[in-house]
């Protein structure tokens, strides 16, 4: 039986000190190398610029040799995790393949990594995206993601997060909020039919968005026990990473729900947004909640996000009520410089509160 065709997408930013740990399992990977191709895109970093040199010398003599086919894209400017990955997807989409594999920068796979999703999804034409399970590195004993889940408020965050793995008990194949982008295999005839990644969203979100643009249309997102992928995870606390997370979580609830949730919500948006304000003055981030404020205030920017939603609700064929669903009523920042007493012993009874009484128990729609 021939193996379907699939991409692997390596989105290289500044990544030589992690390319090396890629390069070695995909030498050895037991799925059928003319049915692979490496299509490298160097995502152009501003700070360190190109990595093509050290690309060209070290990974693309070994095309088709000890490695599958190696293809490098470069990119003259930094276009973010979105950007960056529809390169690699235009380009595997344009010659022909049957699924891309999104490959973080920053982890590895193993050699039987893709054989478990390629079965779930030829299984069941209904799953739209399958997430490998995530494990730590070096803390290999320890779950990263087991999917990601996603706050009925429009946060994410990782499942299962510090869960030893030897205590994981999960199916096969699970259905899951959202996908991370970090190892997720993806069907290119969805890709072409709803559209690639949203490169509006640069950073963050961009795996939510894309797993509910599926999920919206009737499709699952998954997360595929038996395929495992090493991530050298580092939460940053980043004031970039702050902004692009609260912008792109307020375009997520304008695109993806109807008029009268987004209503429903309005309240405890607003009890969340001064809990915000207090992080940020405790935090000295006060500057990047402004710079939110500034973005959405911009009539422009309403433009964009209302033709995205438009786009959403007419692909639609699942209710809200089957969306929120699987939201979190509560936020679950694991690590720990995320953690406070207002939010643990405040803001998470009065969230779950609301969710059971108000968003499960009034959505009907």
């Amino acid at each position: 039986m021939v193996q379907p065709k699939i991409a692997i997408i390596y989105l290289s930013f500044h990544s030589e000190r992690h390319l090396d740990d890629a390069v070695s399992v995909w030498k050895r990977l037991v799925y059928p190398k003319d049915r692979l191709t490496c299509v490298i895109v160097d995502n152009f970093h501003p700070t360190y610029g190109s990595s093509v040199r050290y690309l060209e010398e070290q990974v693309l003599p070994l095309s088709q040799k000890e490695l599958p086919e190696v293809v490098i894209l470069p990119q003259k400017e930094n276009l973010g995790f979105a950007g960056g990955n529809n390169a690699g997807i235009r380009w595997a989409v344009d010659h022909g393949f049957d699924y891309v594999y999104l490959h973080n920068d920053d982890g590895f796979m193993t050699t039987n990594t893709l054989q478990p999703l390629v079965r779930a999804m030829e299984e069941d034409s209904q799953i739209g995206l399958a997430q490998s399970l995530l494990l730590l590195h070096p803390d290999t004993e320890y779950v990263n993601a087991a999917g990601n889940v996603m706050h009925y408020l429009g946060f994410g965050f990782c499942n299962e997060y510090r869960t030893r793995f030897a205590d994981l008990r999960i199916p096969r194949v699970s259905d899951i909020g959202y996908a991370s982008g970090a190892a997720v295999l993806l069907r290119t005839d969805l890709l072409k039919r709803f559209g690639l990644w949203d490169k509006d969203f640069f950073l963050y979100h961009e795996d939510m968005e894309y797993s509910l643009r599926l999920r919206i249309a009737g499709y699952r997102a998954v997360v595929v026990r038996d395929s495992i992928f090493y991530h050298k995870y580092q939460f940053g606390r980043s004031m970039e990473k702050f902004y692009w997370m609260e912008r792109n979580r307020f375009g997520v609830l304008l695109m993806f729900f109807r008029i009268p949730t987004l209503m429903l919500l309005f309240p405890m948006l607003l009890l969340m947004e001064a809990g915000q304000w207090l992080f940020a003055l405790r935090s000295g981030t006060t500057r990047i909640r402004l710079s939110v404020y500034r973005y959405w205030l911009n009539p422009t920017h309403w433009k964009l996000w209302h033709g995205k939603r438009r786009t959403i609700q007419a692909i639609r064929k699942v209710r809200d009520r089957e969306l929120l669903k699987t939201a979190s009523p509560t936020i679950r920042f694991q690590e720990k410089i995320m953690q406070n007493a207002l939010l643990s012993y405040f803001g998470n009874p009065i969230m779950w509160l609301y969710y059971w009484v108000a968003v499960r128990g009034l959505i009907w729609w």
